[in-house]
């Protein structure tokens, strides 16, 4: 049974797909999930710090697939894992406003907008939402090198560190290729063959 935070962050995706997020209101979030107003201000504290748990939690949604991507076909096959990174990057784009304004800083007039992140440690993409939620968020470049180094870790492990370093430029040119297609969209799959072509053209991994 979900949580009241993740009814109420629920309720607020739904709303959104449906309004814009100046026109989402407190009460209607709460009324959907089926908590009190006070419950929600508890969580959240006001309608920005709503939105910040929204995209954070989206982005870690996201975050939480690239690792799945990057998890498999056998550790034989990097480029492969970097296509599937590419592909789910393409498809959750496409389907999740959010994640795609997150990638791209591309908000528009529907969407909530927090702050981004100001200069100051990472806190990495291994911290849960509930944890995070309150913070800003990184900016699209601060993403890319989340999954730049989420690549790199998982492709090159116990490698000398040049070899990691190396690794790290192969999977951020990968991941900006994939957000290439995000903003100009292709077929689905194509994303993928698309960073295939290019590994195989660099001399892949």
């Amino acid at each position: 049974m979900p949580t009241a935070r993740e009814s109420l962050l629920d309720a607020a995706l739904a709303a959104l797909s449906g309004r814009p997020w100046p026109g989402v209101r407190m009460v209607d979030v709460a009324v959907a999930a089926r908590v009190s107003r006070q419950t929600l201000y508890n969580e959240f504290g006001s309608k920005d710090g709503l939105a910040r748990a929204l995209v954070r939690r989206e982005v870690d949604r996201y975050l939480a697939g690239v690792r799945h991507a990057l998890a498999g076909p056998p550790p034989g096959e990097p480029g492969e894992r970097l296509a599937a990174v590419a592909d789910w990057t393409a498809r959750t784009a496409r389907h999740n406003p959010l994640v795609r304004a997150a990638l791209t800083g591309c908000w528009g007039e529907r969407l909530p907008r927090p702050p981004r992140a100001s200069a100051g440690p990472n806190p990495g993409p291994y911290v849960p939402a509930q944890r995070r939620a309150d913070g800003p968020l990184p900016s699209p470049s601060e993403l890319v090198a989340q999954i730049r180094d989420l690549a790199a870790a998982a492709l090159a492990p116990g490698r000398p560190p040049e070899e990691v370093q190396r690794m790290a430029g192969v999977c951020e040119i990968a991941v900006r290729l994939a957000l290439s297609c995000v903003v100009a969209p292709v077929g689905e799959q194509e994303t993928g063959r698309l960073v295939r072509r290019a590994l195989r053209a660099g001399g892949g991994l």
